[in-house]
């Protein structure tokens, strides 16, 4: 996102930009509200967006969260915020369970979305959110970060670049001690590890191999999970088997803490990602496990705000999704979510 785009947005909307409101005033909406701030004095990024507003089922707490990050607006109802024709983009930051209804309202309402990961809870409702989308022609795209960092497009270079040779496997993991949480272990709200964690790792092997921009396709999927007491997934593992011969394996636990290491391996070499929820570093290994590259990704606000800023511009270029999370690819792994849970015979009480 260059200052330049910020200039464009600026003069496409006659001076006004892209309001966001939040819906939900839970944790990962201060992070967005955060992010919002932190753009609104970034010179590459205040012409484009403006923090506007939140919504939360309680007037008071709206009203401080509004008062604590300095937004101008705050909702005690949801239905206020979808009232309001001042507001462009609607960042959702809800649990799971939600996104499909709420995201829905919000298009009918005129109102682009941008719907936290996990996009919905299964593939049946990202379609129906999606189906709205296209009748309204609004932006609908998912907010998962790490499609829209720098991070990827340096691990993309790296791989055409031959750098590792020819690629044959990958491995990722995500792991966080989040049990505590209620709507972590809550199956009415889609709890688990899988749609808060494992959706990272499953999103890293889809770039990393390719799948998002080739014909590569899964042809076979293992998978296992360790259930929570309230039988939602604790924790699991799945491996990933491609028609030309590619595996992948995939990691997450909601019980403890991992190292977050992304591994793509090739025929020359190997690349480590440090961190594949957010990458801070790559390194390049050559096939005798010699640091052949080291590089650090670019400083940024929070990292949310490229997928702010891909979501403005599409909204100022009139597109109904994001070059770097495609309608294709959200249901490509909603429908890869559905199927593995499906090897695990979980279900939630309102499938």
């Amino acid at each position: 996102m260059s200052e330049m785009n910020g200039r464009r947005a600026e003069a496409q909307r006659g001076g006004r930009k892209v309001n966001v409101a939040i819906l939900g005033a839970g944790r990962i909406a201060h992070s967005m509200a955060e992010t919002l701030t932190g753009m609104a004095k970034d010179p590459n990024y205040q012409n484009l967006v403006a923090p506007y507003a939140v919504a939360s089922r309680n007037g008071e707490r709206a009203a401080a969260f509004a008062t604590q990050y300095g937004f101008p607006v705050s909702y005690g109802s949801y239905d206020e915020l979808l009232a309001d024709p001042k507001v462009d983009l609607v960042y959702i930051a809800t649990p799971h369970s939600l996104h499909a209804e709420q995201g829905i309202a919000c298009l009918k309402a005129g109102k682009n979305v941008l719907v936290e990961k996990s996009f919905t809870a299964n593939t049946a409702q990202a379609e129906s959110l999606l189906k709205v989308a296209d009748e309204t022609g609004l932006l609908c795209t998912e907010a998962i970060w790490t499609r829209y960092m720098p991070s990827r497009g340096l691990i993309d270079d790296l791989i055409t670049s031959g750098a590792i040779g020819e690629v044959k496997s990958a491995s990722a993991n995500l792991c966080y001690p989040v049990y505590r949480k209620p709507r972590m272990i809550d199956p009415a709200l889609a709890g688990g590890a899988l749609l808060d964690v494992g959706v990272y790792p499953l999103n890293f092997l889809d770039m990393a191999l390719g799948a998002d921009t080739s014909s590569r396709k899964i042809t076979r999927v293992e998978s296992s999970m360790v259930p929570y007491e309230t039988g939602v997934d604790a924790q699991e593992s799945t491996t990933l088997y491609y028609d030309d011969g590619v595996m992948a394996i995939a990691a997450s636990s909601m019980l403890a803490s991992g190292d977050r290491l992304g591994s793509i391996w090739g025929t020359e070499g190997y690349i480590l990602c440090q961190n594949i929820n957010n990458v801070e570093a790559i390194d390049v290994y050559n096939n005798d496990h010699e640091v052949t590259r080291h590089i650090d990704v670019p400083p940024q606000i929070t990292g949310y705000e490229y997928e702010v800023a891909s979501a403005a511009n599409a909204i100022l270029d009139g597109k109904t999704e994001c070059t770097e999370m495609p309608h294709s690819d959200t249901l490509r792994i909603m429908k890869l979510m559905d199927q593995i849970r499906n090897i695990w015979g979980l279900k939630y009480p309102f499938e």
